[in-house]
């Protein structure tokens, strides 16, 4: 594919793509950086690619907002809804850091290493040595346990 027809290309489905991760991300700016990326990925391959590229663009910036949202999310797993609403969230993230600090150390590894930094089961299992339905486990049993703590801890005020 030449410059021009990328351009065409793009320019085209630019208005589609934005709609696309706008639906997914709810926010303008994140849609916007989303079409980016994935305008830019589809220019890395420019060389390879044939028309149409409507299709790989679509699915291309879908997975780009997928992995926004799951990069984004943290601390949705632990039922925040059970939480009373008198404390500001501030003062919720550091309880429930306190509660994971009288966490066994490894349950606080895989905690901080899923949640904070954001890594995916599979390069946990990887990086743990384990294998992933494992990882999954022991990450559900660290969740339960701080969630019981906090809750605990709240019930003792």
């Amino acid at each position: 594919m030449t410059k021009e027809e990328y351009q065409q290309a793009t320019e085209r489905l630019r208005i589609r793509l934005t709609d696309q991760a706008r639906h997914y991300l709810k926010d303008d700016a994140e849609a916007e950086d989303a079409v980016q990326d994935a305008l830019l990925r589809l220019w890395q391959m420019h060389e390879r690619l044939q028309l149409p590229i409507d299709g790989l663009a679509v699915v291309l910036t879908r997975n780009i907002c997928i992995d926004m949202l799951r990069r984004n999310k943290r601390w949705a797993d632990v039922e925040l809804a059970d939480l009373s609403d008198d404390d500001s969230d501030h003062e919720r993230i550091e309880r429930l850091m306190a509660v994971i600090d009288t966490l066994p150390d490894f349950q606080q590894t895989l905690l901080r290493l899923r949640h904070i930094e954001g890594m995916e089961m599979e390069e946990l299992a990887t990086l743990l040595q384990m294998k992933e339905p494992a990882v999954r486990k022991a990450l559900s049993r660290a969740r339960m346990a701080v969630r019981d703590r906090y809750l605990k801890q709240k019930g003792n005020e």
